[in-house]
């Protein structure tokens, strides 16, 4: 047998160099989670993006226009045991999300039928000890056909079944990639408290199964996800909080059938402050996340604006 010579500028043997190399050679994401442990470093759902009433929907007859923008840098990408697995790994991504929600004022199951759709459009810069790469464009459209909603008192939650399809600016071979090239399906809920108006105490949960990547039969593993926040009113008009979420890939990717390396499940715990604001009609968020008790993703910072505009007047 060969004995393996270590990578001389750390300590790595040539075999987990090629694994590292090769679990970051093709990032992408929907909105800005752009390293999850994935296919190459990849989801489907902007992780962390849902963390502003979630539970709420628009009322009976009525929709909501939200606008998402979003930064997010990175200078660390994580390995199996948290510990940085790449040097030189810097990543920077620009994103801008359009989300379109109505309520049809079907009653169904005591509830209310609502659909919403998605749309992310990325800017990604990728540098590197193996090089350099950036590319822009539309990433994996979001779309829930059905969901059915309810309002009880301090209480708003709904739950339905979200379907995202590959994203248009894939390409196998490209350093940087936008998107995932599979579809997607992920049963989803979210929940909004908010006692006297005063204070808010919310969460979304989701569990997405990922169908093959048809140009490199690769499969993804499932996903869960838990996005959160916790918001006080100082003001009518301003309140405060926390935000945050947390991602846990369940199952093992796999390629032709076979499992990739251990699995390659990711893990992220993230949170930051939010303050959301009140000007009439519109509404205004600002918030931040940082990474946390990473596993096979990037360890970085993200900064988020968004506008939420409710459009008619209901029943």
């Amino acid at each position: 047998m060969i004995a393996l010579k270590t990578y001389s500028r750390t300590g790595v043997s040539v075999t987990q160099f090629v694994r590292l190399l090769t679990l970051i050679l093709v990032l992408s994401g929907p909105l800005v989670r752009v390293a999850a442990a994935t296919e190459l470093g990849a989801s489907v759902y902007p992780v962390g993006v849902e963390t502003v009433l979630p539970g709420l929907a628009p009322a009976p007859g009525t929709s909501m226009f939200y606008e998402f923008n979003n930064f997010y840098q990175a200078n660390t990408i994580a390995d199996g045991d948290g510990r940085s697995a790449v040097p030189g790994f810097h990543l920077r991504v620009g994103a801008v999300a359009v989300k379109f929600t109505h309520n049809w004022g079907v009653h169904v199951l005591g509830g209310t039928l609502v659909s919403y759709a998605a749309l992310p459009y990325l800017y990604e810069h990728l540098d590197g000890p193996f090089g350099k790469g950036e590319k822009s464009g539309f990433s994996n459209p979001d779309i829930q056909p059905m969901a059915v909603a309810y309002g009880r008192g301090a209480w708003h939650w709904w739950y339905g079944f979200d379907v995202f399809t590959p994203g248009f600016a894939y390409q196998k071979n490209d350093l940087v990639n936008i998107g995932q090239h599979n579809f997607a399906v992920a049963p989803t809920g979210a929940l909004s408290y908010l006692p006297g108006h005063k204070s808010e105490l919310s969460l979304k949960l989701q569990y997405i199964t990922n169908g093959e990547n048809t140009q490199t039969k690769y499969r993804s593993g499932s996903e869960f996800i838990w996005e959160y926040d916790a918001m006080r009113n100082l003001t009518r008009r301003i309140a405060v909080g926390v935000n945050g979420f947390y991602y846990q890939q369940t199952t093992d990717d796999r390629q032709f059938g076979a499992q990739v390396g251990d699995g390659n499940r990711g893990r992220d715990l993230a949170a930051g402050p939010e303050i959301r604001c009140h000007w009439g009609r519109l509404a205004l968020i600002a918030k931040y996340q940082r990474d946390t008790l990473v596993r096979y993703r990037p360890i970085g910072n993200s900064f988020w604006l968004q506008v939420g505009v409710p459009i008619g007047k209901g029943e």
